[in-house]
């Protein structure tokens, strides 16, 4: 299963950059994933090009009112995800979140909880998030209950 995470604006903060190459690079040992950004703008513009990057993808959305996921419910949904034979694609939004026609093609409005997380720390969540996912469904011991 091919992913692609898709976030608005590069990296800036140093612990941002570590953990998102920590967690990539330990995600390609299980599928292929790209991290693309796109730049930073006003919000229809922004889901407007995260909209056509993700085209043809299952598109997982993260958003404040999205479903909260347990990391077991999470690994639910990513062996779901792989059933549909489906690239994934999960979209961060930068700093004024995601316009409505954005979330109106989402297949999947994901929520890290009730906290406002800073767009940067955000992806790194996600990431590891997806990577304990991973893990538990191959039965590693990464997670533990």
């Amino acid at each position: 299963m091919k992913w692609l995470l898709l976030t608005v604006g590069k990296p800036a903060l140093a612990y941002a950059k570590a953990g998102r190459d920590e967690y990539l690079a330990r995600l390609t040992k299980f599928a292929p994933i790209e991290h693309i950004t796109v730049k930073a703008s006003d919000k229809p513009r922004e889901s407007a090009d995260l909209l056509a990057r993700s085209e043809g993808y299952l598109r997982v959305v993260l958003h404040e009112h999205g479903t909260p996921l347990t990391s077991r419910q999470l690994a639910a949904k990513l062996d779901q995800w792989q059933q549909a034979a489906r690239p994934v694609a999960v979209i961060i939004g930068g700093a004024d979140g995601h316009d409505q026609s954005l979330l109106d093609q989402a297949d999947f409005r994901w929520s890290l909880g009730p906290l406002t997380l800073q767009h940067e720390l955000a992806l790194v969540v996600v990431l590891e998030q997806l990577y304990r996912a991973r893990t538990i469904l191959v039965g590693h011991p990464y997670h533990r209950d």
